[in-house]
This record gives C-alpha cells, sequence and structure tokens, in this order.
C-alpha cells in the first residue's frame, strides 16, 4: 500500500547521502520533496504541513548540525515524526475487570466489519480468550449468514436470534447479547454492528442506541485504508455522532495510496488499533506505529516476522531437526521439504520478503514473484524415492530424468534443486559445527576463520615487535646499558652466554631420591 510514498522518499534521501553538511537550501529541497510524497499518498493537507514544518524545524537544529552523518539523520526525524503522526505507541485492548467485555464495531458498509469481527475473535481466541460474535446487523442482506459462516471458519460461536434481511431490533439484539455471554461465560462480546454506503442519521442514531444498551468497553471504528482523503471525512463525524475509542484499518493489502492510515490518527486523536493485511482469517494484529513506519522507511519489520515466525513455526519439528543436523550431520531433502512447508505457513512470500530491511529497491521482484515455486519444490521432491530423499547423492542422470518426467518439470528444474540442497546443507552444517553465520570474520570455532581452533592451530607463532630504540645517540645508550645490566641479573642468563649446568643443578637443592627420576 505505502509502495508509492516508500519509493518518492527513498529517492529524497538518496539525494542527501555523501553530504557532510547541509545548507539550507538542502533541507528546504529536502522539505519539498516529503511534502509532494505525503500529498501523492493522499494523506490530509493539515497533516502533511505540521509533519513537514516538524522535520524542517529539527533538520535545522544541533541533532543534524553537529551530526557524523546528516543524511541519516533526516532519516531519524522522519522515521520518529512519521511515529507521532500515526499514533506514537502502540494501541492494547482494555479488557473488563467484571463480565464480559463488550466491543462494539461501527462504520461504513463494504469496510469489512463483519469479515474483520471474526478475525478479531480468532486473534482473541489465539491470546486465550473466550469470545463470542453477535450478529446485530440486521438491515444488510445475508449480513447474519455470513457472520456465522465466518464465526464457523475461526471456531467461535454466533449469537444470532434474528435472521436478519430487515427483520429484527439490532439494540434488542445486542443487550441480550451480553447476558448470553455471562450465561454461557464467554469474557468477550464482539457487537457486528449494520453499515451504510454514507453517513446519515439512522446510521448514526441505531449506532448510539447500541452503544447506550450495552455500555461496550471499546468501540472501534472500521475503515476501509482504500477510500484516501473521505477516510478521515466520515471518521470525524463517526467520533462526533457515535464516539470511539480506536480505529482498524482494513484491506491495508491493496494497492492505494495509503493516505488514511497517515491521516486518522493525527486527526481525529485515535490511535490505530489493529490493522487488516490480506483475506486471510490469520491476516490480522495490533497495530505498531514504530513498526509501520519502519517498513515505509524501507528499514524493514524484522520484529512482526519473527512473531509470525514463531506463531507459524513447529518448535518441536525445528528442535528434532537442529539436533538431528547437530549429532549426525544430516539433512535430508525430506527435512528440506518440511523446512519450506514450514516458512510458507509464514505467508506470502513476497509479502516475507518485503518484511527485510533494504527490499523496497527489488519491488518489482517481489510484486512478479510467482507463489507457486514452493509447490513445484514440493512436486519434486515428492517424485523421488525414499532413499533419493534421504541421500541425494544416488540421483543420477537417468534418475534426474524419472523424477523430472514424474513431476511434470525439466530435468534442469531438478538439477536446480539438488544443486541448492547441497549449498544449503553445507551451509547450514558449517552454522552447526562453528556455533555462527558462515562468513562473519572473528566467529568462534568457524572452520577457517580467525576465531577458529582449526584457524589457530594452523596459524604461524606471530613475531614480537622488536625493542624500539630511541633515535637520541645519547638515550640509545643509556637503553642499551640498561638491557645489557637486565640480562646480566637474570638467573638464566641468555642463550648467548655460557651456563654453569653443574652449578645451576646443584643450586635446584631437589630431594635427595629426585636422581631415580633422572634415570
Amino acid at each position: 500500500m505505502f509502495a508509492t510514498l516508500s519509493d518518492r522518499l527513498a529517492d529524497t534521501f538518496k539525494n542527501l547521502r555523501g553530504k557532510g553538511r547541509l545548507s539550507e537550501a538542502d533541507i528546504d529541497a529536502t522539505a519539498r520533496e516529503i511534502r509532494i510524497a505525503l500529498l501523492e499518498a493522499d494523506v490530509a493537507l493539515p497533516v502533511v504541513k505540521e509533519f513537514v514544518a516538524a522535520v524542517k524545524e529539527r533538520a535545522r537544529g544541533e541533532e543534524v548540525s553537529q551530526a557524523l552523518n546528516p543524511a541519516q539523520q533526516i532519516v531519524k526525524i522522519v522515521n520518529e515524526e512519521l511515529v507521532n503522526i500515526l499514533g506514537g505507541e502502540t494501541r492494547r485492548l482494555r479488557f473488563a475487570k467484571t463480565g464480559p467485555t463488550v466491543i462494539m464495531l461501527a462504520g461504513l458498509q463494504g469496510a469489512g466489519k463483519t469479515t474483520l469481527a471474526a478475525k478479531l475473535a480468532l486473534w482473541l481466541k489465539e491470546q486465550g480468550r473466550t469470545p463470542m460474535l453477535v450478529a446485530a446487523d440486521l438491515q444488510r442482506p445475508n449480513a447474519v449468514q455470513q457472520l456465522q459462516v465466518n464465526g464457523d471458519r475461526v471456531g467461535v460461536p454466533v449469537f444470532a436470534p434474528e435472521p436478519g434481511n430487515g427483520v429484527g431490533d439490532p439494540v434488542s439484539v445486542a443487550r441480550a447479547s451480553v447476558e448470553e455471554a455471562k450465561r454461557k461465560l464467554h469474557d468477550v462480546v464482539i457487537i457486528d454492528t449494520a453499515g451504510r454506503l454514507g453517513v446519515d442519521a439512522e446510521l448514526m442514531k441505531q449506532a448510539a442506541d447500541i452503544r447506550d444498551a450495552v455500555r461496550p468497553d471499546e468501540v472501534l471504528f472500521v475503515v476501509d485504508a482504500m477510500i484516501g482523503q473521505d477516510a478521515v471525512t466520515t471518521a470525524q463525524m463517526f467520533l462526533d455522532g457515535v464516539g470511539y475509542d480506536g480505529v482498524v484499518l482494513t484491506k491495508l493489502d491493496g494497492d492505494a495510496r495509503g493516505g488514511a492510515a497517515l491521516s486518522i490518527a493525527s486527526i481525529t486523536g485515535k490511535p490505530v488499533m489493529f490493522a487488516s493485511a490480506g483475506e486471510k482469517m490469520t491476516d490480522f494484529d495490533l497495530f505498531h506505529p514504530d513498526r509501520m513506519a519502519g517498513r515505509i522507511l524501507d528499514m524493514g519489520d524484522m520484529l512482526t516476522l519473527i512473531e509470525q515466525a514463531e506463531k507459524a513455526f513447529d518448535e518441536e519439528e525445528s528442535r528434532k531437526a537442529a539436533e538431528k543436523l547437530a549429532t549426525t550431520g544430516d539433512f535430508t531433502l525430506d527435512d528440506f521439504l518440511t523446512q519450506m512447508q514450514q516458512i510458507r505457513k509464514l505467508g506470502s512470500m513476497s509479502k516475507i520478503m518485503g518484511m527485510l530491511p533494504g527490499m523496497g529497491q527489488f519491488r518489482e521482484q517481489l510484486d512478479n514473484f510467482d507463489e507457486r515455486e514452493i509447490d513445484r519444490i514440493q512436486a519434486i521432491i515428492q517424485s523421488m524415492t525414499p532413499a533419493e530423499r534421504a541421500n541425494p547423492k544416488l540421483i543420477d542422470g537417468s534418475r534426474r530424468a524419472r523424477i523430472a518426467k514424474g513431476s511434470g518439470r525439466q530435468v534442469s528444474d531438478v538439477n536446480q534443486l539438488v544443486d541448492r540442497f547441497f549449498e544449503a546443507r553445507k551451509m547450514m552444517q558449517s552454522m552447526m559445527r562453528g556455533g555462527g553465520v558462515p562468513g562473519m570474520p572473528g566467529m568462534p570455532g568457524m572452520p577457517g576463520m580467525a576465531g577458529g581452533k582449526r584457524a589457530k592451530a594452523r596459524q604461524a607463532p606471530k613475531k614480537g615487535k622488536g625493542k624500539r630504540v630511541s633515535g637520541n645517540p645519547a638515550k640509545a645508550a643509556q637503553q642499551a646499558a640498561a638491557a645489557k645490566e637486565k640480562t646480566a641479573a637474570s638467573p638464566f642468563g641468555t642463550p648467548a652466554e655460557d651456563i654453569d649446568y653443574e652449578k645451576a643443578a646443584a643450586a635446584l637443592d631437589l630431594p635427595k631420591d629426585f636422581s631415580k627420576f633422572l634415570k
């Protein structure tokens, strides 16, 4: 969504590289480019003015003028200001101290409230909560049925006493849902309310009546991140008419410019709490302003990537694979396929790669990445015999032709997979032996590296530095005399001296029976 803004800001910062000092003209030109980038991204004009003014003021301050790298300091300032307009800190749900926590969803029709209700329910269920969905959208055709289907998909019960399609009182349904949750011991109630194609008095009154009937702990305004400048107008009208505690952005995976996400929190003063960025029920999480700012500035989002990996990866399988590699050094094609399948659980490969720092420059390649590549790898590996998967060295020319035919691929595809597998196994074995990343100098135990034991054994003994001699003749003579005196005082002498070994042995004063050890 923020691709255009990211590219524009990246080009702006590129012009600053290599400058040891920023002039007033450089700061003005940078601010102008940032202003254009934000306006093109559909960010609201008041937000743009405030943002650019803050950046210019800080750019003229001491933190930039005295910095060793002014360009990096400007990037740091822009990052911090982006975090500020996105809400500053991550805002989490407030849960009721007694009774079920009531969460009410409000917003325009088409914003994705019904789907988002199920996503939120699944997210809460994964947090250890026992949510219940409430079908209080009784106007939109099949809204009740849609919520019931989504509830079945995520394994969360749906309270739907009315059929909907214009039949029933949403206020009564919402009020009865709280009593139902208490009776069935649900600790969270998520109320899906009706939307409209535009903001009108009827919508506002109905939403306000539901709010007054159930007194929700959280009212979340659901907004489509793709509707542009109108999102800010709608958000403000809902705030004035109904009131809400936080914002949920949907369709963040779309190709719109995304200015709504940068505007709502700043104009309304209400934080963005959640973000939905995909069609799957799991494509939903807390909104972190600092992480979103990092994505916009192509700094990556490693924390989100790590969190997703922790949820998707099978810890037991990963531990067994690591132990197997550490003890026997074996890593088979079956293990390779298992790891690939676990990576696939993270979601779209292009989305995963996009979370890595600096991947903005490869956006075109990521956009054109074929997500079916893992399917092809799986087809090739599963066309092999168990013996071939356990020992890929058995795969000769005739076997490769058979595997290619069985998987519907070319022999060259089989060759590439086998070659990549051997490279991956070699790298992982090196990491397991050395306890670090191959190619990183100074890592302990790495074969062939300066820090490894083998490397230390192969290293020639270092020659000590010679004694420094003063360039002053008088001082040099004093140093020579002192060194001679020190050598004369040494009990062991020097290799050039004549040593009386018999006298030295007698001086050792060995025990009487020690002579038997010298025979």
